[in-house]
Order: structure tokens, then sequence, then C-alpha cells
């Protein structure tokens, strides 16, 4: 039987249609944005987003169904990661799209911040400039493990837990810069307010590796040694 021009396209957006479906779930998508952090074994996944092991294992099954995530055997653990560095892309230009379409996300967010008394992040344009001048010191609040598979340029790892024992190792003639996982995560808000109770000049960037990589500005992966 010949394939006709509709059993084609019947055929092709069916399968594009399966990228919507694994993403028709908040957990899903914020899977993939913990791994666009890098990879992580389910346990961890799990513990991230308020999830059971049993539920989340099920939610990446669909993830990898649709070939967004693979898993690889270490040990007694599955680590997932995402399977190419396209999906990376794809979901930042999911996530900015769905920030510009939809005024849900933005009022949400503008809500949680104002709670939390934050001010305007710094902008990341001028913060190159800066960092390139060693003007600030840029820390990364984020866990080890992500800050091995891919940090800004110039970062400090300094994970928030441990910003408070470590604050004496911080210089105070700059002004310090805090990024974590991007506009949603709270590790940085988190680390400027200690900073600045402490008496720190300090400010957060709201974006994050994976922002940095859209914006075709360098990352670098080799472990750096704390201040």
């Amino acid at each position: 039987m010949t394939t006709t021009s509709r059993d084609l396209k019947n055929t092709v957006y069916e399968h594009l249609a399966r990228l919507g479906k694994a993403l028709s779930s908040g957990p899903r998508v914020e899977l993939l944005d913990l791994l666009a952090q890098g990879p992580r074994t389910v346990d961890d996944l799990a513990q991230q987003v308020g999830q059971s092991v049993a539920n989340t294992s099920q939610h990446l099954q669909v993830l990898r169904r649709a070939r967004l995530v693979e898993a690889e055997k270490r040990g007694l653990h599955a680590v997932y990661r995402l399977a190419h560095p396209d999906v990376q892309a794809f979901f930042g230009a999911f996530r900015r799209l769905a920030e510009d379409r939809l005024l849900e996300i933005q009022d949400a967010t503008r809500r949680f911040l104002a709670e939390r008394d934050a001010l305007e992040p710094v902008d990341a344009d001028r913060l190159v400039a800066r960092i390139r001048a060693g003007e600030v010191t840029l820390l990364d609040v984020r866990p080890p493990e992500e800050f091995a598979a891919g940090h800004l340029p110039g970062a400090l790892s300094v994970p928030v837990a441990d910003l408070a024992d470590r604050l004496a190792t911080l210089p105070r003639d700059r002004e310090v810069v805090a990024y974590c996982r991007g506009p949603y995560c709270v590790m940085a808000l988190d680390a400027v307010q200690l900073l600045r109770a402490h008496g720190f000049r300090a400010l957060r960037l709201d974006e994050g590796v994976t922002d940095w990589r859209a914006r075709g500005l360098p990352i670098t992966t080799a472990l750096q040694p704390h201040p």
C-alpha cells in the first residue's frame, strides 16, 4: 500500500505530540530543569521535586520514552541525564516562550520576590564585563556536583548550606554576586540575604548555567578550589 502525504503528516505530527505529552506534567518539566544542571540519581531527583521515588521513576520513564532523558546503572543506582545537548536548548526555549506568553508565570514570580523583599537581579550583560575586570566575587551556591558538571567562568563553589561557615574566606572589598539554577531557584536569594545580613554588598544573578549556554557564553566544567 502506498504511503500518502496525509499518512506521513499523521505519523510525524503524532510523534511530535509525544514531546508535548511528556511535558504535560509540572514535575516532569522540573525534572528536565534539574537534569539540565547535570546527571542525578533517582533518589536525589525525588528529593528535589518533593515526590516519592516511585512517582519520580514513573515520570522519568515517560521522559525516557520520549527520548528526552537517558539512564545508566551505577552500582545500585540509576543515574539520569539529558539525552542530548539539544534537549537542554529545547527546554530553555520552551521555558522562555512560556515566560513570555503566560502572564501567570510573571505574576507568580513577582509576588514571590515581593514577599521575600528581593531586589532586582543583577544584569547578566553587565556582569560579564565586571567578572572579566575582577570587580565582583561570583558565587555558585548550588550543590558541588552541579558545579562540577558546569559553572560560570570565574565562579567559586560555595554551596548555600556551607555559606555561613565560609563568610570569613570571602573578600569584603568587592561586591558578591550569587547564582544558582535560574530564575525559580531560591538558593541565590537565601545566599544574598545571608550575605547582606553580615555586611556584604551582595546581588543575585537570576540566570543559571543553562541560560548562559543559550547566550553562547562559555561554561567551565573543571572543578575549581574553594576560596
